[in-house]
């Protein structure tokens, strides 16, 4: 199915930021929020995405006018009859999404796709709730939509494989880079991006390392920023309540550093309320040091060991239990975490990167980390297989991929 104008419901950051994509593909969409000033605000958010365009030459005014009328904004869900795709982008509430879907399922046509942007909430029960479960997908795009290229794509229980080849077509069609996902909670990029996460931050509670040596080992190693900036980034609410829903999911090895507590309670969710792993105004000063501190006299650790491997090799093992689990393959896996956030593109990935290493040499890192730390490490079963039946990467020419001599 061809699609010829879409709708997002929910003009928020990521909302909007959704729309302009959609319109710089030359396609009209459907802004639709509460209020006309909710709705306004989001149009004026894509205004200022192609104006930024427009002042680095990349654009020219009329060029942006053109793709602002392309914007069709309202509070009414009506104006969806016409509409070949919906996608819902509201808060990560699922009472709220089903009642958005209940009501377009009243006035789209019988062939339209409902998609949700979710990151964490079950895509088969959001689409139970609606008439066409089968019509029904998670396409889960990454902040900022406007410049970050991967969509993962993610089919329910019910979603047919029509739907799911109509929605990668879609992706691609908007420049996107759609990387299938079965569904599991934290799906795909954000299930091997929290045990780094985390991992990082207990390495900060425990002493191993400060927040700056941290972050800096993560950008000498290629990645774009340290893992506490990128937290600051994404927010540190957003990063505790998926920690939540992956270890509802996963049990132990996702149970989260007790420093997110200190600062989610604190209400120091990153550089948007101006403090979280760093201080970004006088407001919010620099209380790290004393929850540190008071973390390590309750749980008794301190001064353990850091090495950039003890936060990369959680990823890396998240990844081979993907694998193993059929969430995705292997050069998807790696695409993924490359288009995703920023894995180095000359180390190919996190499962390229492990094949490089050495497999052997991999497992002996998580099996030394697990006798240190624990459950967090216990390797993933696949990876001790291969390792003993010598697919070892790179140099034995056999591992995650296959290699010539």
């Amino acid at each position: 199915m061809y699609i010829y104008k879409a709708g997002v419901v929910g003009a928020g950051t990521m909302g909007s930021e959704i729309a302009q994509v959609i319109t710089y593909a030359g396609l009209p969409v459907v802004l639709r929020d509460t209020t006309d000033e909710l709705v306004q605000r989001g149009v004026e958010r894509i205004r200022a995405i192609y104006k930024r365009r427009v002042d680095k030459g990349k654009m020219t005014s009329g060029e942006m006018d053109n793709k602002l009328a392309l914007v069709i904004p309202t509070t009414r869900y009506e104006d969806f009859k016409d509409v070949d795709i919906v996608i819902e982008a509201v808060p990560e509430k699922m009472e709220l999404k089903k009642r958005v879907f209940q009501e377009l399922d009243t006035v789209l046509g019988e062939g339209a796709i409902l998609a949700t942007n979710t990151s964490a909430l079950s895509i088969s029960e959001m689409g139970a709730d609606t008439k066409r479960p089968g019509k029904f997908v998670g396409m889960h795009f990454f902040y900022p939509a406007s410049v970050m290229k991967l969509v993962e794509v993610i089919p329910g229980l019910a979603t047919s494989s029509e739907t799911v080849d109509d929605v990668m077509n879609f992706s691609e069609s908007l420049r996107k880079l759609p990387v299938r996902v079965s569904e599991c909670a934290g799906f795909l990029v954000n299930r091997l991006l929290m045990p780094y996460l985390n991992e990082a931050a207990y390495c900060l509670q425990e002493g191993a390392a400060t927040r700056e040596q941290i972050d800096q080992a993560a950008r000498d190693f290629g990645l774009p920023m340290g893992p506490f900036t990128l937290v600051d980034q994404l927010g540190i609410d957003v990063c505790f309540d998926a920690t939540k829903v992956l270890l509802d999911s996963y049990g132990n090895r996702m149970k989260p550093a007790e420093i997110w507590i200190e600062l989610y309670e604190r209400k120091y969710f990153g550089a948007k309320t101006g403090g979280g792993f760093f201080s970004y105004s006088p407001d919010k000063p620099d209380i790290l040091p004393e929850m540190i501190a008071a973390v390590q006299k309750k749980t008794g650790r301190k001064g353990t060991r850091f090495s950039f491997e003890r936060i990369l090799y959680p990823m890396i093992n998240e990844a081979v239990l993907c694998l193993e689990e059929n969430v995705a393959r292997s050069a998807d896996i790696d695409l993924a975490m490359v288009a995703g956030i920023g894995f180095p593109q000359d180390k190919g990935g996190p499962l390229k990167y492990a094949d490089e290493t050495g497999l052997d040499r991999v497992l002996k890192g998580l099996e030394d980390l697990w006798r240190e730390h624990g459950d967090r490490f216990w390797p993933a079963p696949r990876l001790k297989r291969m390792a003993g039946a010598k697919f070892l990467g790179r140099k034995t020419q056999r591992g995650f991929f296959e290699y010539t001599a």
